[in-house]
């Protein structure tokens, strides 16, 4: 995102230079009050292009009109929103980006954000549509020397003005939209870090700034996991010269009340920082993208920024264990035996099933020391999950039907969507091991499902759900709202699932 960038909302005013924005529907009327405040000619002009270009007003469609006739603005875009219909489930952050989309080079921008009959123009739709615009906006391109068009010329909005009715309501909505944007943002941007920038040491280090949020934060070196008995996930980074970490991050925005249950939230991420593989090697094809393997620690560390930066009524606890998987002469071998902080023994199948180690002794951990109402954790755990649902959802692994049903809920709501898969007992035989209590990865078949149930075991009675993002994280498919390699998936879910539900 520019870090120029600045949206305004303001009273519906007569546009200025850059680019001026306009919704019409199906029927492709322009309404009145538009008309006053664009002016006849250009009104008139638009009408023609409509006609000329056979422009319909399909939701989303777009057409450009420049050099307005008696206009200040380098530009006139109309936006259609469709049908009747189709207004009634508009999707505003979509529409925002879909809105950013179609600038072009134009520096300032304003949207005249009224329309049709039975389009929501209030104060959360405007909000909605900011939130959108900055998603769109995010670019990452701190490593490239050359950051301007063919033309020379800078690429990207400065200053959006958004002029509505309901000014009061929009600001004051958008500043939550903003602390959201922002979690995103940070994720997005940890994501797309090469791994020589962002290993273990430095990804805790950049965690250690939501502290001027407030959020408290606990960085566990090597020595004090060995000394608690983290021996799983230290056997994952043993073969690396980058030394491993556990971040615990306390967000305590209830401190009159203990939040649902009397027990904070529980968000624990997997973040291997890059993986290789170990000594179970990866084919070089494509293992560059090994440096999202941290999707899942990078969203936890989004969110705590978003509920920090929007002062969330709730006390959450993020947990995110760090390490990098390679292949030295000190590295995990395949056979080995390890003790986890469980006590639990586990019979290293395949180095590569990692992720599932540092998750099972951060889960453990978390559970025991902070007691949480529940438990939720994100990985990029298996390429199996992207065989069985592709990059349009997350897998969802539970062990409680209401905490699933509201992740559910929320996903439709968001577009980050998830769909549970089960987690039948049959399926947990398959990780016995004939030399320990469990093996790290079963058979080939149902590898999503039984690399959940290996996680199951370190989470005992508390409601739990496990959401497997490697299809959603990183290299997903690109939408209004994001155009990077790196999606920061799940940021936006579970702030609306903390929202929708457990804040007081």
């Amino acid at each position: 995102m520019p870090s120029t960038l600045k949206i305004i909302f303001n009273s519906l005013i007569q546009p200025k230079t850059g680019a001026c924005v306009i919704f019409v529907g199906d029927d492709l009327v322009i309404p009145l009050g538009l008309k006053k405040l664009i002016g006849t000619s250009a009104a008139n002009a638009l009408a023609r292009a409509m006609t000329a270009e056979n422009f319909k007003g399909k939701e989303k469609a777009a057409l450009t009109l420049l050099a307005p006739p008696n206009m200040v603005a380098d530009r006139l875009i109309v936006i259609g929103t469709g049908t009747a219909k189709d207004r009634e489930k508009t999707d505003y952050v979509n529409l925002g980006g879909a809105v950013m989309g179609r600038l072009g080079s134009a520096k300032q921008a304003t949207i005249l954000f009224t329309g049709p009959n039975g389009w929501r123009v209030d104060g959360q739709a405007a909000a909605d549509l900011s939130l959108g615009i900055r998603l769109r906006a995010y670019k990452f391109d701190k490593y490239k020397t050359k950051k301007k068009d063919d033309n020379g010329a800078s690429e990207g909005a400065d200053s959006i003005n958004i002029a509505l009715g309901d000014v009061a309501a929009a600001r004051k909505l958008a500043k939550v939209s903003e602390s959201l944007a922002g979690g995103v943002i940070m994720a997005r941007d940890l994501v797309n870090e090469p791994p020589n920038v962002l290993d273990p040491v430095e990804f805790a280090k950049r965690a250690e700034v939501l502290k001027a949020l407030g959020v408290e934060i606990t960085v566990l070196d090597e020595k004090q996991l060995a000394k608690i008995g983290m021996r799983a996930l230290l056997g994952v980074g043993q073969g690396s010269r980058k030394e491993s970490r556990v971040v615990i991050m306390k967000w305590n925005g209830a401190p009159n009340k203990k939040g649902p249950k009397g027990a904070p939230l529980a968000f624990i991420g997997k973040g291997v920082c890059f993986d290789t593989g170990g000594i179970s090697i990866k084919p070089s094809g494509g293992m560059e993208d090994m440096k999202g393997d941290m999707a899942g620690a990078a969203c936890v560390v989004g969110l705590m920024h978003a509920l920090a930066s929007r002062k969330a009524k709730v006390n959450v606890i993020g947990a995110i264990g760090l390490v990098e998987n390679m292949p030295d002469g000190n590295a995990q071998r395949p056979g080995d035996i390890v003790t986890s902080l469980s006590g639990q023994t586990i019979e290293i199948i395949n180095t590569d099933a990692e992720g599932r180690l540092v998750l099972g002794d951060v889960i453990w951990y978390v559970n025991e020391h902070y007691k949480p109402s529940f438990m939720v954790n994100l990985a990029t755990l298996t390429g199996a999950i992207l065989v069985a649902l592709g990059n349009e959802h997350a897998g969802l692994f539970s062990n409680d039907d209401t905490l699933s049903e509201r992740l559910h809920a929320v996903g439709q709501v968001t577009g980050e969507r998830v769909w549970r898969m089960p987690l039948d007992k049959n399926y947990d035989k398959m990780i016995d091991s004939k030399f320990a209590d469990m093996k790290n990865a079963g058979a080939r078949n149902a590898g999503s499902i039984t690399a959940a149930h290996f996680i199951k075991r370190f989470v005992g009675e508390t409601p739990w759900a496990h959401l497997d993002i490697a299809g959603t994280a990183m290299s997903s498919p690109e939408t209004d709202i994001n155009k990077s390699w790196a999606s920061g998936w799940g940021v936006r879910l579970l702030d609306r699932l903390v929202a929708d539900y457990y804040e007081i």
